[in-house]
């Protein structure tokens, strides 16, 4: 077919040896074309495979146990107030000082009664003075009374001795409200203290005037024991009243305690930004004494909105992406191809973060390399060298 072709090109304008000379280069140009064609499409090489990119994925394992987070903390009574004199004047004895314990209606300071002495001695003087003008009242009216059933008086005289008497009455009412009020003001020279406890802080001393509700002492109530601690806001959300804890005093050859949160404080301190935390120790022993350091173990249990037992998972902060405003996470399916899966966070720590929902048991999730895949996109799975360090 080839010579046909070629027959036709150069038949027409060459006589018969030249038609054969251009026949035979005709053919063997067309030959050489062939053969680097030929050539051409043997040296081809095929399309080199498609490289996956390898992340860094481990299996979500659920938490076995709820998380602990340690805080330092302090031993303090439950109720402390301050004692102070409910009169002013000057401090002449003092009978505790700081540390002592008091027992209830033990007298632990006193002023100077010399004033009130006397305020106390003139009430009682007026009041004497009142209850002889009311005796007095009193028989000049039954004398008035007994005239007037006789006709001897007029009824408008039997009225200004009634007058009277019942102005007589009011001032030995008076005068003995009076006497009653210096009686106190004399017996509140003397201090007591209302409660057991410690002394724990001296605020005067004697030959000072203090005046009425000035702080001389602070007395800390026996019985409860509570031991404060300070928490950030980060693990706030993760503490309520009535949770449990375990309080660790060092003093005491690390001896710990059962205790309970029994108050968070609502709003942060100012300075500092943290919460106070104040837990009751269950079953305090005498060796527990005020101010001691502790290190207090917040028991922290996951629990569902419905109030049954909810999985979390403890992934590593590299591990957290975004969906949109919502925080997400890679997850590795069966074919390799990633699915980018929004999930709620519980608590945000140092170097973790516990989720709460969005994932299962055994879902790959990837820990490394989540700025730099895409939705759908294969990857090749590979462990972590060092996975404790991403643990918290």
């Amino acid at each position: 077919m080839i010579l046909q072709v070629c027959r036709r090109m150069f038949a027409p304008s060459l006589p018969v040896e030249g038609r054969k000379l251009s026949l035979r280069a005709g053919l063997a140009g067309l030959v050489g074309a062939l053969a680097v064609v030929t050539l051409a499409a043997c040296g081809k090489k095929e399309a080199p495979p498609v490289v996956l990119r390898p992340v860094v994925a481990v299996a979500a394992e659920a938490d076995t146990k709820g998380s602990q987070s340690s805080l330092p903390g302090t031993v303090e009574s439950r109720y402390s107030t301050p004692l102070s004199f409910r009169v002013g004047g000057k401090i002449i004895e003092r009978r505790v000082r700081l540390g002592d314990r008091v027992k209830a209606g033990e007298v632990v300071a006193r002023l100077d009664p010399s004033d009130n002495t006397k305020n106390a001695a003139s009430a009682a003087a007026q009041l004497s003075a009142a209850e002889h003008q009311l005796t007095y009242a009193e028989q000049q009216v039954m004398r008035d009374h007994a005239q007037a059933k006789e006709n001897l008086i007029s009824r408008a005289q039997l009225e200004q001795t009634e007058n009277a008497y019942a102005a007589a009455l009011a001032q030995r009412n008076q005068a003995q409200a009076q006497a009653a009020l210096s009686q106190d003001q004399l017996k509140y020279t003397t201090l007591v203290a209302d409660k057991a406890g410690v002394i724990t802080a001296e605020q005067a001393d004697t030959g000072q005037n203090v005046s009425a509700g000035q702080a001389v002492y602070n007395l800390a109530w026996s019985g409860e024991i509570d031991v404060v601690a300070d928490v950030p806001e980060t693990a706030l959300a993760s503490l309520k009243v009535g949770q449990n804890a375990t309080v660790t005093i060092g003093a005491l050859l690390g001896k710990k305690f059962a205790a309970r949160v029994r108050e968070v404080s609502p709003a942060a301190d100012a300075q500092s930004r943290t919460y106070r935390v104040r837990l009751t120790l269950e079953a305090p022993t005498p060796e527990v004494r005020l101010g001691m350091t502790a290190d207090v173990a917040f028991a922290q249990t996951t629990a569902s909105a419905s109030g049954n037992a909810a999985q979390s998972f403890t992934l590593p902060s590299t591990a957290l992406f975004h969906a949109g405003k919502l925080p997400a996470v890679w997850i590795v399916k069966a074919d390799n191809a990633l699915e980018l899966r929004r999930v709620e966070i519980s608590r945000y720590g140092e170097r973790t973060v516990t989720v709460s929902q969005g994932i299962s048991a055994g879902d790959r999730v990837v820990w490394q390399g989540v700025h730099t895949v895409s939705a759908g996109e294969k990857v090749r799975v590979v462990a972590p060298l060092h996975p404790e360090d991403f643990a918290s």
